[in-house]
């Protein structure tokens, strides 16, 4: 199985009419949050749109920028990973949208014991499954996908403490978008492709046993 993903997108889908050579063989597209740019369900769904005419089979999150009724909007269209768990060919997917808490009180924030809870209330409806793909749009803590400008480092404590916990196969995360890198903690592969507009995108391949992420640019 093949699966791309690419968050951060903010509206602008027009990357995607590059990539056909890249969607021919796609199973699943994964949007990994901030479809829009602090809107709502009208903004997503046209998000969405875009991504299922690429790839008719489509899973994704909401981002801190994205207003809380996305969250349902999601769910309704039967793409929803928050706090949500999916088998698809044989891998465990699962997610928590929305970001840890910052100063700029962002319309979908969340606590680092509500990330932690939702990870886990997803993860619980595909804990029997290997291979597992978590993708959480807040980066784990201290690697190299969450540092801004300058290098503090301002992911998701929560995230980094799942990830060390469970040790899914791969973390697919957004958000920083100074950040775009791949990292590792413990066994698990760690990637944030930076925003959509930028080129950046994830490809995961699965052989039914083993995830493999790379980091790839238009």
């Amino acid at each position: 199985m093949k699966i791309v993903s690419f968050g951060d997108v903010h509206m602008a889908t027009r990357n995607l009419a590059r990539m056909d050579e890249v969607m021919r063989d796609t199973d699943l597209i994964i949007v990994s949050g901030d479809l829009t740019n602090f809107g709502g369900v009208d903004d997503a769904r046209k998000v969405i749109g875009d991504a299922r005419h690429a790839c008719p089979q489509v899973l994704a999150l909401s981002g801190n920028l994205d207003q809380l009724e996305v969250i349902p909007f999601l769910e309704a269209e039967g793409v929803a990973l928050h706090g949500k768990g999916v088998v698809i060919g044989g891998v465990g997917i699962f997610g928590c949208g929305g970001s840890n808490i910052t100063p700029f009180k962002t319309p979908t924030e969340l606590s680092e014991e509500e990330i932690y809870e939702t990870l886990m209330r997803g993860y619980a409806l595909v804990r029997d499954c290997r291979p597992l793909l978590m993708v959480c749009h807040a980066p784990p803590f201290e690697t190299k996908c969450d540092r801004i400008i300058g290098g503090r480092a301002v992911g998701s404590t929560a995230a980094r403490r799942f990830i060390e916990e469970v040790q899914p196969e791969v973390c697919i995360s957004g958000h920083i978008h100074e950040s775009a890198g791949i990292d590792r903690i413990g066994s698990t592969t760690v990637v944030n492709a930076g925003p959509f507009k930028g080129g950046g995108y994830i490809v995961v391949r699965s052989d039914g046993a083993r995830l493999e992420a790379r980091l790839e640019f238009l």
